[in-house]
Order: structure tokens, then sequence, then C-alpha cells
């Protein structure tokens, strides 16, 4: 499946709706730790199509990235992933902490 973008709060909010489970992935275009992070996400994405991922571009959405940030409870960081259950976040890192294993771990159901 890999990732999807997207660039409004209403995209989100039919997301949280519609999806039980699913990572989101910020990330800034010219930012090379993003960068690799988000390498890191699409591999990972490419390796689970059971899990739906989704992302957005900073520089393009800091609206929804605000609205995200307010909605969670969780302080807008530059890149940043969120793993959402139930409408909930139940886990996220930032920068260097995004790594294909963070992220196998870390989603992994038991």
């Amino acid at each position: 499946m890999g990732m999807e973008k997207l660039e409004t709060t209403e995209q989100f909010d039919r997301i949280m709706q519609e999806t039980r489970r699913f990572l989101f992935v910020k990330h800034s275009l010219t930012c090379p730790i993003s960068q690799a992070a988000f390498r890191e996400c699409e591999k990972f994405a490419a390796d689970h199509p059971e899990l739906a991922v989704y992302c957005l571009y900073v520089q393009e959405a800091r609206p929804l990235s605000n609205y995200i940030a307010e909605r969670t409870g969780v302080k807008h960081e530059s890149p940043q992933v969120l793993l959402f259950e139930n409408g909930q976040v139940v886990w996220h890192a930032s920068h260097w902490k995004i790594t294909y294993e963070a992220l196998n771990t870390h989603t992994a159901i038991a």
C-alpha cells in the first residue's frame, strides 16, 4: 500500500473515523534527519501493507500538523511518527528514534 499523503484536517478526521489503527508520519522536506526517517518509514510501509500509513509534508500542510498536535496533545516535532489505535496515540517517536526496527517493534500486535 505504501504511504498516502494527507493535506487537510478533513482528510485526517475522515481517517480517524474510518481507520481503527494507523501510522502517521510528519516529514520535513528540508531536513536531512527527516529524509533518513522518511526512508525508514517508506521501507516499513512497503513491507507492512496490513497497516495503513499516512504522511504529511510539514512545509505543505502546517495547519494539519498543528491540528494533529492540538487534537492529540503530542507536541509537534519533525520528523515524527504517531501510532493511532481507536483514535488515540499509543506510541510516538521523533528524529533519530524513527528507525525500521523501532517501527517494527512498536507496531507489532501481540
